[in-house]
Parts: structure tokens; C-alpha cells; sequence
């Protein structure tokens, strides 16, 4: 082994733990008794579930806040796939003046810091009664992901040839079917890719979600973590917000391993198969 290999590998070593031993600490902080929350043992002695049946306790209303965040993630995500597959297919195939231009428009729409928006969102919501619905929460998390798919997305089909269409219409596709029949399929990776990268992104909102929603039963788990006050009386609720943290995390991790071939097809793979 040569020493850039070696020093390559220690690099990937380092930032791997940089990145996992925090959650590490957040699971082993999850499993360990109330009473023991400050010990710095490598390893709860003894392991409990306490936390973790204070957090699914019948008085706080965690399984309603981890619906509410599944529904604004999973709504937000297939919206943004909709409008954004076909929006970046335009941007890719059409030809017309100052393209490049819309294309720098759309990416710079994402650039504003979400608490900017706050105030003028929360003066518009109030007045059409939008305050503590999906709506408030879903159409902010879009205008923050829509423009980073169509971008994504118009990079990935300037890559699929036009022949692949062109010969589809030969053979009778109309273009409508091309796009179905080819383009889609082809891009999936692409398309697959951005979808994982918005639902994560609006999973983990929390600035609009803790503006918009007062009402307990419509926040969502993110809000509800940062509020968890715990199920002990005055106890100070490290461990128990250590096993909200679990649990929210724990999905995102999951669809990442079971779908990591998938995202690193999408990030690396061209249009020629």
C-alpha cells in the first residue's frame, strides 16, 4: 500500500467519524436509563428503553408529529419530481433566447436565507387562513427545492442524446411518448437521485415548519423534538430528546443504505447505456 493510498483512507476514516460520531453519541445517549443521562461511558450500563417509551408516551403526541412530517416530505418530494421533471425537460430540449439566464434565475431563487422569508410568508398565510395546514409548510419547502431539482435535472437530460427521441418518433412515438417511453426511463437515475435529496431536505425543515404551525397537533417531528419537553416531571429531557433524535434520523439512514447504489448512479451515470 502506498502512502497516498494510506493517507487517502485517512482521510475517508477521519471524515466518516467526524460525521457518525455524533450520532453515535445521540444512540447511545437514547439508550441509557434517565437517571445515568450524564455518564460518559462509551456504552449504556445498564441499556433501557425508557427514553424511548417516554418519547411514544399517550400524552406527546410523537407518532402524530413523525405523520405530519411524512406527509409535507412525501407531498413536497412528489411535486417537486412533477414540476420539476418536466420544467428541466423544457429547459434542456427548447431553444430560445437567454436560456442560461432562466437557468441562473431559477438556481438564484434558492439562495435566500428561509428566515428572510418568514415574516412576508407569515403575513400572507395569515390572511388566506393557511396558518397550521400542510399547505403552510409544503409550498415554502417547494420553492426551496424546486429550483435545485430543475437544475439538477435540466444538467442530467442536456446529457441523454436526442437521437434516443428521434428515433423513438421515427418508429411512431409521438413526443409526448418519447419522453415517456425514453426519456423518463433513462433519466431515472437522475430523477431517483433528486427525489431522495428533496425528501431529506423537507424531512429535515424546521424554520418554516416552527413558524407556520402553532397548533401541537399539526407540527411536525423536527418542531416537536426542539419542544420535547419529556415524560418526567422536571427532569431536564436530554435523553429523551436524544431518542426523539433517534427516531427521526433513523428512516433518512435507512433509505440512504437501502438506496445508496441508486444515488451514486444518479450522481455519476451519463446518458449512453
Amino acid at each position: 500500500m502506498t502512502a497516498g493510498n494510506t493517507l487517502r483512507r485517512a482521510g475517508i476514516a477521519a471524515v466518516a467519524a467526524y460525521c457518525l460520531i455524533p450520532f453515535y453519541w445521540m444512540v447511545v445517549s437514547a439508550f441509557r436509563r434517565p437517571q445515568d443521562q450524564f455518564d460518559n461511558t462509551p456504552l449504556p450500563a445498564p441499556w433501557s428503553l425508557e427514553n424511548l417509551a417516554a418519547v411514544f408516551g399517550p400524552d406527546v403526541g410523537f407518532g402524530r408529529s413523525l405523520l405530519n412530517s411524512a406527509v409535507v416530505a412525501g407531498t413536497t418530494t412528489l411535486l417537486t419530481l412533477v414540476v420539476g421533471v418536466l420544467s428541466a425537460y423544457a429547459l434542456a430540449r427548447l431553444r430560445f433566447r437567454l436560456k442560461n439566464v432562466v437557468l441562473g434565475v431559477v438556481i438564484a431563487t434558492s439562495m435566500f436565507p428561509g428566515i428572510s422569508l418568514i415574516v412576508p410568508l407569515l403575513k400572507l398565510f395569515t390572511g388566506i387562513s393557511w396558518i397550521n395546514t400542510y399547505q403552510a409548510m409544503i409550498l415554502p419547502s417547494l420553492s426551496f427545492a424546486l429550483p435545485l431539482a430543475v437544475w439538477n435535472l435540466t444538467m442530467f437530460f442536456r446529457q441523454l442524446p436526442f437521437e434516443l427521441e428521434q428515433a423513438a418518433m421515427v418508429d411512431g412515438c409521438s413526443r409526448g411518448q418519447a419522453f415517456r417511453k425514453v426519456v423518463i426511463p433513462l433519466a431515472a437515475p437522475g430523477v431517483f437521485t433528486t427525489a431522495i435529496i428533496t425528501f431529506i431536505a423537507a424531512w429535515n425543515e424546521f424554520i418554516i415548519a416552527l413558524s407556520m404551525v402553532n397548533e401541537k397537533e399539526m407540527q411536525t417531528a423536527t418542531v416537536a423534538v426542539s419542544k420535547f419537553t419529556g415524560a418526567y416531571g422536571f427532569d431536564q429531557p436530554f435523553g429523551t430528546q436524544m431518542a426523539a433524535g433517534v427516531v427521526v434520523t433513523v428512516p433518512l439512514v435507512v433509505v440512504v443504505l437501502v438506496f445508496q447504489r441508486r444515488i451514486i448512479a444518479g450522481l455519476t451515470s451519463g446518458g449512453v447505456k
